[in-house]
């Protein structure tokens, strides 16, 4: 699969993406903000098709970036995984959750993910 297929397929698994601007809108902030919250993997982003980099809305949550999302992502990033495959692995169904694991973040239930990630390092 090339790299744009992936791309697109990304895009397709993740399904709402919120744009730059509109967290730096959202969070009241600087878009130079919202570039420090991605290069410190506060957030994560991804370019689409047309070079504009995008973030997975569910990284958001009332208004604000998910509280549990820094860590987890930092656990992801020490097991080896890229921007792209974080994202990936957060959206991708897990039977024995059940659900994805994105969504057990936005449910409270960070440390199950986190050690999960962890394990996938092993």
């Amino acid at each position: 699969m090339s790299s744009n297929e992936n791309t697109r397929e990304l895009f397709d698994l993740v399904g709402e993406w919120i744009t730059i601007p509109d967290i730096a809108e959202t969070l009241d902030i600087k878009v130079t903000r919202v570039h420090t919250l991605i290069s410190e993997r506060q957030l994560l982003a991804i370019r689409d098709e047309g070079g504009v980099r995008r973030v997975p809305a569910l990284f958001m949550r009332d208004g604000g970036v998910l509280d549990s999302l820094k860590g987890t992502l930092t656990v992801l990033e020490d097991s080896g995984f890229d921007d792209e495959s974080a994202i990936r692995w957060l959206y991708t169904e897990d039977e024995s959750l059940p659900g994805r694991p994105i969504d057990a973040l936005h449910e409270g239930r960070k440390t199950e993910i986190r050690r999960r990630a962890q394990a996938l390092a092993w």
